[in-house]
């Protein structure tokens, strides 16, 4: 029975049609018999398929896979069935004359009583795309009969002049015939590299990747005219997964969807619901009994286990299974943790010295003796009374296993590890570069987003409205100024906010500590400042992680609003202002604390205070460096504990439970369906979709600021993120394998924009470790006390000469202790951190010609320690060459070998031409000699004694 469906256009107010899918479908009918879909899967899958690997003649590769819902029909049978694209000259039927009205109309003995026009919509539009996909030589196999209800899937499989036209378009380096021997060390260097070798051979992974080769193919851009210099044996193999999918990928992007006046390619299709999802399919299982060898396999034995932690990463491997995007970013993350090893146990000796010294420290030894008897002012109003300063001798002594002069060397050698580590990577990349046939590599331009082809589109229709000729639309700065607008009040306000809930949480501390000193206890008194800090840090931690998600999501909808034309404007808009908001909510309680937090107190009898009621907080007498240990300590293993066991484990498999529950409930429906073997394409559907390398970048990025920003504070960071990131590269390793769909093969020569952001965090480290030094630690006090202020030489006394005296009878009215006999005797005079004149001055209370003597110190050594560093991490940066000197004499031989082998071939280009020139020469004098009878009976031949033709 002949079945003619004619669609024509809807009004836009119908059904909710977007206006893309309105002008797709305009003047566009099929006939679904006359399509190229033909009936070729049986109900039960065949072994020869692999399950899904291959289509159903167990021939044919699956190279790709587009996955799209589809509704039953009321008659009970689905709209289409299981088909197979085979003949690329059967097309489907274009109806010239639409219909009237506003639907599908059915020739057949009886109507449909309910006809989905939305459903409808994106039917014909699957049909002809798939119908563009045979035109461009893809073939396509579908399979509605499945184990998942209501979910239809396309096999793509890319034949071999597919293949070889695309890796021709896109400029694929492939291996050629010829071989080449890599330079060897030779004498002393060959025996330490042997030794080596053998040392770290129980540290190698098992797979053929990652043996060091002696021997390498030759590698040239494919081109099917010089297939002859390609090594093609096993047609079958010479393409990988990895790059057959990238082939089909490109394909599916600029095929279009419709003849009308835009392109839609496949970005667009997802965007729009056509399709629901579309990706390349993994090897196979791996785990499970009998399961074959596959590189999936071999990567979660030896690459995506927590048992092998201790190894090296299989980097080729990874590169060869996921693409070079992703290869180059473990390899990176394999090289950040390689570093952090030297700067761990540089780290783990400066607090051990910090240890073997605190005995030693005289500031904190005469902060302890009780014998000084020296008496503080209130740290409050009216509630807090007078106390010792021996009562925080444990903050004193703790101060001194962080603030103490190893800490001034770690953070040069830090800033010294930052640059070492930039340039180490950079000769990494130009390694991983030459061994993945990436040199010379540019990126071309991307194809223009689904987005922005839909706003290009409806900017076109308007102008069309108004009757205004209009050649090809693009978006200019004028389109886009409204986005920007609210891209720059939406950053300031998230800034703002921040600020805000830092502030609340000040206000928090103080009224805190308030509240707690009323305490009648003394062990409550005591630990007020314990509780108070602990508890705030606490609460900045949760507001932090829970900052981090929502300004994530922000970060996406204000680039999306400013729509980018390519994928990659938009993943570097999304990075910067990702990275800008978490930058400043991660860092700026800690900056608070580092540089604000003490510094614009006031003095006993004249304080600062906010909202006239709230005093501001003072540091602890150690200083605050202790204070921003426990702060950068406790934000930094927090976010890492709980954003890697909770977000990145726990989240992941709730989801997956989730899933699996949906689809135990649909299967419970249907049992015939769930008797079946799921098809390889089914399983990868249930996994999480490849969201990006963003949030993994990210997280260590914000790491390695925490490692180099205020590593004077906090030697133990660089510890503390090695041993997170041993295990964040086997949980990374997990879900890429076992838990996400396999990612389509992005090349890549480097990592992008997190270089810069790299660099820049290391440039800004050694200004913020510089200030940290000379502002938040007592180092340059020290030193100043000891050459010019110490009677003899050393740090005695010094703890004296930092605090000032003040008279009890100045205290404003209302402000001072309601029990001041609470130490058991009448305080005259207290003493407060600061550099004042006496109350016995004539200018009492101002600021002491010893406070300019310090500041001017403090300058000093931030300018000199800042230029110096500088100056060495420059220094560092010039002597270390980005390129190795063997693989720069690697790339030319090459270049040198390459050469001879054209210079080969023209050669023998040129000596068949000149043996087909004398043959021919010979041929044409044989025949003048013939005699003048035989003359004309063989002047055919005569003639065809030139016409050779010459394939060279």
């Amino acid at each position: 029975m002949r079945v003619n469906k004619k669609y024509s256009c809807l009004p836009a107010e119908e059904k909710g049609i977007h206006i893309i899918n309105i002008r797709a479908i305009e003047d566009i009918g099929y006939d679904q018999h006359e399509s190229t879909l033909l009936n070729s899967l049986s109900k039960n899958p065949d072994a020869d398929c692999k399950y899904g690997l291959y289509f159903r003649d167990g021939k044919r590769k699956v190279d790709y896979i587009l996955v799209y819902h589809y509704k039953k029909s009321s008659a009970g049978k689905t709209l289409t069935r299981r088909v197979h694209h085979n003949d690329s000259s059967a097309r489907s039927t274009k109806q010239d004359q639409p219909l009237p009205g506003k639907g599908v109309q059915l020739e057949m003995g009886e109507s449909e009583p309910h006809v989905d026009y939305h459903e409808d919509d994106k039917r014909f539009r699957r049909e002809e795309y798939e119908g563009n996909l045979v035109e461009a030589g893809l073939e396509l196999e579908r399979d509605e009969d499945t184990k998942i209800h209501g979910v239809g899937f396309v096999k793509i499989h890319a034949p071999w002049n597919v293949l070889c036209r695309e890796a021709e378009f896109l400029k694929l380096k492939m291996p050629t015939k010829k071989m080449y021997q890599i330079n060897q060390t030779h004498g002393l260097l060959k025996k330490i590299n042997s030794v080596i070798q053998k040392i770290t051979e129980p540290i190698q992974p098992k797979v053929a990747e990652h043996k060091p080769q002696t021997v390498k193919r030759l590698s040239y851009p494919f081109s099917r005219e010089k297939q002859h210099l390609f090594d093609l044996s096993d047609r079958d193999s010479f393409f990988d997964s990895k790059t057959r999918s990238t082939i089909v990928y490109e394909i599916l992007k600029r095929t279009t969807c419709t003849k009308a006046k835009y392109s839609m390619g496949i970005t667009s299709l997802l965007a729009n619901g056509v399709y629901s999802a579309a990706y390349p399919l993994h090897d196979g299982d791996y785990e499970g009994e009998n399961v074959e060898p596959n590189d999936r396999k071999l990567l979660c034995e030896e690459w995506a286990s927590y048992g092998v932690f201790y190894k090296y990463q299989p980097i080729d491997l990874v590169r060869k299974y996921f693409g070079e995007k992703i290869g180059l970013y473990f390899a990176w993350l394999g090289v950040y943790t390689q570093m952090l090893i030297p700067a761990s146990i540089v780290g783990i000796i400066v607090f051990l010295y910090g240890c073997a010294t605190v005995d030693e420290n005289i500031p904190s030894m005469e902060m302890c003796d009780q014998r000084n008897n020296i008496t503080m002012c209130p740290l409050c109003d009216r509630t807090c009374s007078y106390w010792k300063m021996s009562s925080a001798c444990a903050t004193a002594r703790a101060s001194h296993l962080f603030d103490n002069p190893a800490t001034v060397f770690f953070s040069v050698f830090m800033a010294l590890w930052a640059a070492t580590f930039m340039e180490h990577w950079k000769r990494k990349q130009m390694r991983l570069n030459y061994r993945w046939d990436l040199t010379g590599f540019e990126e071309e331009e991307d194809h223009p987003r689904a987005e922005y082809e839909a706003k290009v589109l409806e900017k076109s229709l308007r102008k069309e409205h108004k009757h205004k000729e209009t050649d090809k639309e693009k978006l200019t700065w004028k389109d886009r100024f409204p986005a920007y607008f609210t891209n720059f009040v939406g950053i300031i306000f998230m800034v703002g906010l921040t600020f805000a809930i830092v502030f609340g949480v000040i206000i928090y501390r103080i009224s805190t500590a308030a509240a707690l000193a009323i305490s009648s206890t003394p062990s409550g008194r005591s630990s007020v400042r314990v509780t108070v800090t602990a508890t705030a840090v606490i609460i900045n931690l949760v507001v932090i992680i829970i900052l981090d998600e929502v300004y994530g999501c922000i970060a996406r909808w204000l680039t999306q609003i400013e729509v980018p034309k390519t994928d990659k404007n938009f993943e570097e808009r999304l990075i910067f202002k990702a990275f800008l908001l978490k930058f400043v909510n991660a860092y700026t309680p800690i900056f608070y604390v580092a540089f604000f937090k003490g510094r614009f107190v006031g003095r006993p009898g004249d304080y600062v205070y906010i909202f006239h009621s709230f005093r501001m907080e003072e540091c602890a007498p150690g200083g605050c460096l202790m204070e921003l240990c426990i702060q950068l300590s406790i934000i930094m293993l927090g976010k890492q504990l709980i954003q890697n066991n909770l977000f990145e484990i726990g989240i992941p498999k709730m989801k997956k439970f989730i899933r699996y529950m949906k689809l135990k409930r649909r299967r419970s429906l249907d049992h015939e369906e769930h008797m079946k073997k799921k098809q390889r394409y089914e399983v990868d559907y249930n996994l999480e979709p490849f969201a990006g390398l963003t949030p993994e970048y990210m997280e260590m990025i914000i790491q390695f600021g925490f490692v180099t920003l205020f590593v004077a504070s906090f030697p133990l960071a660089p510890l503390f993120a090695l041993l997170n990131n041993i295990i964040e590269i086997r949980l990374d390793a997990k879900k890429f394998v076992t838990e996400l769909r396999r990612p389509v093969a992005v090349r890549a020569k480097d990592i992008g924009i997190w270089y810069n952001i790299l660099r820049g965090i290391g440039k800004l480290a050694v200004i913020i470790n510089a200030f940290v030094i000379s502002f938040t630690s007592d180092f340059i006090p020290r030193l100043v006390y000891l050459y010019m202020y110490s009677e003899n030489g050393t740090m005695h006394g010094f703890v004296n000469h930092t605090l000032s005296s003040f008279n009890v009878s100045d205290f404003q009215a209302g402000t001072a202790p309601n029990d001041p006999m609470d130490l058991g005797y009448e305080v005259q005079i207290c003493r407060y951190k600061d550099y004042r004149e006496p109350p016995w001055s004539e200018n009492k209370y101002d600021i002491s010609k010893d406070f300019w003597a310090v500041l001017a110190a403090r300058l000093a050594f931030v300018i000199v320690f800042q230029n110096l560093v500088m100056f060495m991490s420059d220094f560092v940066d010039w002597i270390i060459p980005d390129i190795p000197k063997d693989i720069s004499q690697q790339i030319h031989k090459e270049k040198v070998l390459m050469v001879e082998v054209f210079m080969r071939e023209e050669q023998g280009k040129l000596q068949m031409l000149e043996t087909w020139k004398d043959k021919d020469k010979r041929k044409g004098e044989n025949c003048n000699n013939h005699s003048p009878r035989l003359s004309r009976s063989h002047s055919g031949s005569l003639s065809s004694c030139h016409s050779y033709p010459l394939d060279v």
